[in-house]
């Protein structure tokens, strides 16, 4: 079980920022409002003291943080719970039916021709990469060491840089810049929750901010497809990067492989997923180092002793235990995905509660990681917490989602942070700067909203 909730929280100027959530009812319109300037504003206060919240915002809703009945939603009824109606309406104009969106056998033929690409023998052997960026962006951050850097952006472009690398091998055949602006310009209108969509609105009748970014994608969308079509004819290099991979892929099952369209629409969800989720976990996890000394002097001893020169590879990041737990808290306190929301597809009980068809049903990530209930001083950074996992329940921390729609590319994500955050430690003492905190703001993915702003001062 998690750590029973603690009687003496700590002092709110010992603990890092966090959201503010709902104390009183929103109402239809005020929750329109709050759920177009961050999501976070529309969990009530309550969802960090109880196992389950519901209420009706034109839709029947439901916010679950029971892990039994986590579980039940992920694993034991899965296909009773798809993907919520909003966030396919959100998503699917700019990645289609992949992974990400496709329900039934749609998604699973999917998924067993991508699984390969995410062994860990793939993962393992794009650990250079990952460090090569890394050494790169302490180049970078070394060159501002006179004044305070954003680590958002920065590591918006050190994980950019990786995807880049293991998606096309740099070999310039794909604007991957121009591919992540459009889907980013994308998500900043069309990703803000509709009206329409509150209320239950049908599908067919058009979102105004999902039309106007049409033009941009349908570009995007181009520029995939013929890089897919020159690599088809080009053929696989000699060290596969994904594309070469997904290309190859083919589900065992059905014999099924991707055509041009369902690649494109895997490799961008890949790419935007694959770079942004990460890049906040990084941002996230260097202002908590640089919140606690104390956790960063003891992470720079632990790489120090097992890292003594060179790039980190993968097999030193798999004993870098105490960095791999501040990254499992950074993704507690402030989960890249904080919102999980699913569409009841028939009558069920929760946590004694009745749920019916057409119901959403949410998991709010946030919430749950702050859980009275299931966390001791919840709001507190305490990477120790992870230090035995077999005391944490496994659906009380959901970062990557459980079930078979766990995230797929978790390991990917987890070993790139850890090599990054090492690489960075290693080079560099994190200070916070005055005046600037980040503040925790969530339309799709939750951002530090003004960036993250720390001193970096190079280590002799």
């Amino acid at each position: 079980m998690s750590h029973p909730a603690s009687d003496v929280p700590q002092s709110p100027e010992a603990l890092p920022i966090r959201a503010a959530l709902a104390t009183e009812p929103l109402g239809l319109l005020g929750s329109l409002k709050a759920a177009r300037n961050n999501l976070l504003s529309i969990l009530p206060e309550l969802a960090v003291r109880q196992p389950m919240v519901s209420g009706r915002t034109g839709l029947r809703w439901h916010m679950v943080m029971d892990p039994g009945a986590i579980r039940h939603i992920l694993l034991e009824r899965v296909e009773d719970y798809p993907k919520s109606k909003a966030t396919k309406n959100i998503l699917r104009p700019a990645i289609g039916d992949s992974l990400f969106i496709a329900e039934g056998a749609h998604w699973r033929w999917q998924r067993r021709a991508a699984a390969p690409v995410f062994t860990h023998r793939n993962i393992a052997n794009l650990a250079p990469v990952m460090a090569q960026a890394a050494e790169r962006a302490a180049d970078r951050i070394a060159d501002q060491s006179t004044h305070a850097v954003d680590m958002m952006s920065e590591m918006v472009m050190t994980t950019f840089d990786v995807i880049s690398e293991v998606t096309f091998s740099g070999d310039g055949s794909f604007d991957s810049a121009k591919v992540h602006q459009a889907i980013d310009d994308y998500i900043a209108e069309a990703g803000k929750i509709s009206l329409l969509d509150m209320l239950g609105v049908p599908d067919w009748v058009p979102r105004p901010g999902r039309m106007m970014s049409g033009n941009a994608l349908g570009d995007m969308k181009q520029v995939a497809d013929t890089a897919i079509e020159a690599r088809k004819a080009r053929g696989a290099k000699d060290t596969p990067d994904l594309l070469d991979l997904l290309l190859a892929g083919v589900d065992p099952e059905t014999k099924k492989t991707m055509n041009t369209a369902e690649l494109r629409d895997n490799l961008l969800t890949f790419i935007v997923a694959g770079h942004e989720t990460t890049a906040l976990t990084l941002a996230w996890a260097l202002y908590l180092c640089a919140f606690d000394q104390d956790v960063q002097d003891k992470a720079r001893t632990e790489i120090n002793n097992i890292c003594t020169d060179g790039p980190i590879t993968g097999d030193q990041a798999l004993e870098l235990t105490f960095v791999r737990q501040i990254i499992d808290e950074t993704l507690r306190l402030y989960p890249p995905a904080g919102i999980i929301s699913r569409t009841a597809q028939a009558h069920d009980m929760l946590c004694a509660r009745e749920i019916r068809p057409g119901d959403t049903v949410m998991i709010p990530i946030y919430a749950l990681g702050r859980n009275r209930l299931l966390w001791d001083d919840p709001d507190a950074f305490k990477p120790e917490r992870f230090a035995n996992r077999k005391a944490i329940d496994r659906y009380a921390y959901l970062p990557f989602g459980d079930g078979p729609r766990i995230c797929i590319g978790a390991s990917f994500a987890i070993q790139e942070a850890v090599i990054v955050l090492a690489t960075l430690l290693r080079r560099f003492r994190f200070d916070l700067v005055d005046g600037k905190p980040p503040k925790p703001v969530m339309i799709l993915t939750l951002r530090p909203e003004g960036g993250v702003w720390l001193k970096a001062t190079p280590i002799k």
